[in-house]
């Protein structure tokens, strides 16, 4: 078998492994591979050339699909379990004590939550949620809310 029947072998098996994994990584190995199996079957190279080129080119192609990748990676990420919280509405339904914890509810579910002013906020009112510590909800009072008690 020649050299560069192997090379594109391995080119093929390479962009076979990438389906099944994130992150272009292996795409860039095949595409290095395939690329140095060419340039093999066009010149005839010994083994040494043919490695540093298939580096030189692995190398081309990893950096510059680097930034494809994380945008296409980043892009699909969302916010997941308790952290999806994050900017929804939820109502208090235990009073949230000065610099203590109380109750709000949001979907059905109760959680445990603080101010994030260290303020009190009464029961029945609205809250948005800013952040998450653990198993508690940093919460703030809506604006609507605010503008009806003051």
């Amino acid at each position: 078998m020649e050299a560069w029947m192997i090379w594109v072998g391995i080119g093929i098996i390479c962009m076979i492994i990438e389906i099944f994994t994130p992150g272009f990584l292996f795409m860039s190995f095949g595409v290095g591979a395939i690329l140095t199996g060419i340039i093999e079957s066009i010149f005839t190279l010994p083994i040494s050339f043919q490695i540093l080129i298939f580096i030189v080119i692995t190398f081309i192609v990893f950096i510059s699909t680097r930034k494809l990748s994380k945008k296409i990676i980043s892009a699909s990420s969302e916010e997941t379990n308790i952290y999806a919280l994050k900017g929804k509405s939820a109502t208090v339904v235990k009073d949230i004590p000065e610099d203590g914890r109380g109750y709000v509810k949001v979907g059905g579910e109760e959680w445990s939550a603080v101010s994030e002013d260290g303020k009190k906020i009464g029961k029945d009112k609205k809250v948005t949620i800013q952040n998450v510590e653990g198993n508690k909800l940093i919460v703030t009072i809506k604006k609507d809310e605010e503008e009806e008690t003051a």
